[in-house]
């Protein structure tokens, strides 16, 4: 059997952790997006290129068997200026912070707060931690989504203005043009 292609998959970057594995004292962990991840991640986002795509995270265990992932996702997107056309390139830097539980309380956690939530208005709104699949925790999807949540869908050129091309009305050039043209007609006769 062979290994499906891993830039093929919905999850372009990949670096699993194993819950079990983190020692008490946490794990540090620094990624850097292969050339290929990238490209995929361009692909799966719509934009020209990924030139450079950085995470760094702290993922410290808390209790309840919960896990605590802070850090810093750092990109240089390519795209295109959705005024001008012309190719530009654009920073991200995002930070993170998310807490993870096993899937079951995840899911009970959410259902708790969205039944809050129709009762009435919460003073303030809390997310419900994401939830631990299998047992492990995807530093690369996590910093993916990240990224992709901090791309701007209408990249502007520094500077760049969209002007709509302003011409004076005709007066003769509108939708009752044609019925006022018969109603002349009609005077006329």
């Amino acid at each position: 059997m062979s290994r499906p292609n891993r830039t093929s998959s919905p999850d372009p970057w990949r670096a699993p952790v194993i819950v079990a594995q983190i020692p008490d004292t946490g794990l540090h962990r620094e990624l850097e997006a292969s050339a290929a991840e990238r490209q995929a991640m361009a692909d799966v986002a719509g934009v020209r290129e990924i030139l450079s795509a950085h995470a760094s995270f702290d993922v410290v265990p808390k209790s309840g068997s919960r896990v605590q992932v802070t850090g810093h996702v750092r990109a240089r997107v390519g795209q295109t200026c959705v005024v001008t056309l012309d190719p530009i390139e654009s920073e991200i830097d995002e930070e993170v912070d998310l807490t993870f539980a096993p899937e079951a309380e995840a899911r009970r956690l959410s259902d708790l707060i969205e039944e809050r939530q129709d009762d009435e208005e919460p003073p303030e709104v809390v997310d419900p931690p994401e939830a631990i699949l299998n047992g492990v925790i995807d530093l690369g999807r996590l910093a993916t989504d990240a990224l992709f949540l901090a791309i701007d869908p209408y990249p502007r050129k520094e500077g760049a203005v969209f002007e709509a091309e302003v011409t004076a009305p005709d007066p003769e050039d509108h939708p009752f043009a044609a019925l006022k043209a018969l109603q002349d007609n009609k005077k006329d006769q």
